[in-house]
């Protein structure tokens, strides 16, 4: 085996060499001091040194020393430059959850903690994803940094995908996450691009800053290139981008930080970090280089982040910043009720499955959510199988008409369907027009009423909808539980976001010196790399 050789000597001061597996363990919890890595000359075991003297050449009373590791703190994880441009303290992000589950609270304690976080407008109408802007700006201030707010993908509502861009052009909203989008839309590039403008050295200035969140390597790639030049061409002749602004616009990439979203709650491809991050720096890499970006695209990630060695991995994998999502539902901030934050208390990692995802039902999209006291996965399944199988509501058969009325709707379908009707009417009497011309998207409409009530049941928290509760979930939220077990954490009452993501964050730089350590063959001890949760301030 290769052995490191001496590069100095290290003079001990107050505090004598940590030899032992006991002091070995308490030392890589103090990652805020420089380090020495030693050796001791008579059994040849490495250890470690606070203090002292570092000196050129070995003397009477010194050890050899092997290296020097820096402070390490948990603002120096990711990329300097993206705490830089957003004047953030951590590189740390809370990702928006839907129905105003990331609420205008939380957004406001991660960004007092020094984070960024995204209010969940994703399926609120735009009156009330004002309300939540006028709430996080009363809170924060307006122009505060650390906060910004969700834009969905909306293929069956283009109009309202619009009217939310609309919004957040017209109210100032500097930062936003793009989330679900399989291809870029006019609302989306004209967001991106709308102010773009030249400073006193020729560079190009963002106005707004986007975040796009993908799962898949051609999708990320539409968001690192320029936008395609018809859509441009087409933006300036309805004239939501002036010329300049699009001429500015073809050198940039979409989006400035993308979000790599591996196995998540929600929109998820289920794919492994460790597998689809690399491949999407790398991409990212070529594309820069091939373009000649001044600021290539930053990217973090999320999906799987519950655990203090899941956000060190990611950080490890090249992460310039990491998201988390799950682990902010089960928050005492969050916008999900009680009832359903309990139930995150008592997941496993056999308690998540794949379900029909109300916005984009038709098409298949699926999202992942808890299945743990909760029959809304199976009941959802249930429902496209329907779908696919039956041409329109008057095709289904008796028996599971019956079984929709009974299990599903609570109401005979003609009165639910009248509900329907209701809700269309005030929100987009267009849909009952195509309703009443195709009999198949009438099916999809009611199937999707289900579907969308059941996540607003379990923000309510309404007792009597428990078992068709949809309440998005990962595996991170597994990882989480299995964590803080037996810590002041392990309470779904003291679970609070500021705290979640303090303790992820110092871990996370905990579990990277005991890895820096172990490069220099220090054996260090396994309960080096379990960080037990703890009141931080």
């Amino acid at each position: 085996m290769a052995e490191l050789s001496p590069v100095g000597a290290w003079r001990p001061g107050d505090e004598p060499p940590l030899f032992s597996a006991r002091e070995l363990a308490f030392a890589v919890e103090r990652v805020r001091e420089p380090m020495r890595v030693i050796l001791d000359p008579d059994t040849g075991q490495p250890g470690v040194g606070f203090g002292g003297a570092v000196e050129p050449a070995p003397a009477s009373g010194s050890l050899p020393l092997l290296g020097v590791l820096p402070a390490l703190y948990p603002e120096w994880l990711g990329d300097r430059a993206f705490c830089e441009t957003h004047r953030l303290r951590f590189p740390y992000a809370a990702g928006s959850m839907a129905n105003g589950i990331a609420t205008p609270r939380l957004v406001t304690e991660v960004a007092r903690a020094g984070g960024l976080a995204f209010f969940g407008a994703a399926g609120l109408e735009p009156a009330r994803v004002e309300a939540g802007l006028d709430e996080v700006e009363r809170d924060l201030g307006r122009g505060a940094p650390g906060w910004g707010s969700n834009l969905i993908h909306s293929p069956n509502e283009p109009e309202l995908e619009a009217a939310v861009a609309e919004l957040y052009l017209r109210r100032g909203v500097r930062t936003v996450e793009a989330s679900a989008f399989m291809d870029l839309t006019p609302p989306l590039v004209r967001y991106s691009l709308s102010g773009l403008t030249l400073d006193g050295d020729g560079q190009v200035r963002r106005h707004n800053r986007l975040f796009a969140k993908v799962s898949r390597p051609e999708v990320a790639r539409r968001f690192m290139e320029p936008p395609p030049a018809d859509l441009l061409r087409a933006l300036v002749t309805s004239g939501e981008l002036t010329a300049e602004e699009a001429r500015l616009g073809a050198t940039l990439p979409v989006a400035e930080d993308l979000t790599v979203e591996a196995d998540s709650a929600g929109h998820t491809d289920n794919q492994p970090l460790p597998a689809l991050l690399p491949v999407v720096l790398a991409l990212r890499d070529r594309i820069a280089s091939s373009r000649g970006y001044p600021t290539p695209t930053r990217v973090g990630a999320a999906g799987g982040l519950g655990s203090p060695g899941g956000v060190a991995a990611a950080f490890a994998l090249g992460a310039a910043y990491v998201m988390t999502g799950t682990v902010n539902q089960a928050c005492v901030e969050s916008g999900l009720s009680d009832a359903g934050r309990e139930m995150l208390a008592g997941v496993g990692l056999g308690d998540v499955m794949m379900a029909p995802a109300a916005d984009m039902f038709e098409l298949g999209v699926e999202v992942q959510v808890l299945k743990r006291g909760s029959m809304f996965g199976p009941r959802a399944a249930k429902l496209f199988d329907l779908y696919r199988a039956h041409a329109s509501l008057e095709d289904l058969p008796p028996a599971e008409r019956q079984r929709l009325e009974r299990d599903f709707f609570r109401a005979p379908l003609d009165r639910a369907w009248g509900d329907v009707e209701g809700y269309w009417r005030r929100r987009d009497p267009s849909q009952l027009e195509r309703a009443g011309r195709d009999p198949k998207h009438r099916l999809a409409l009611l199937f999707r009423a289900y579907l969308g009530q059941s996540s607003r049941w379990a923000v309510e928290g309404a007792t009597d909808r428990r078992a068709d509760f949809q309440i998005w979930c990962g595996p991170a939220m597994a990882a989480f539980n299995a964590w803080t077990a037996g810590s002041f954490l392990e309470e779904p009452g003291a679970r609070t976001v500021a705290q979640v993501a303090r303790n992820l964050l110092e871990g996370a730089a905990v579990l990277t010196r005991a890895h820096q350590l172990r490069t220099f063959g220090v054996p260090v001890p396994s309960s080096a790399a379990v960080f037990r949760p703890r009141p931080l301030a």
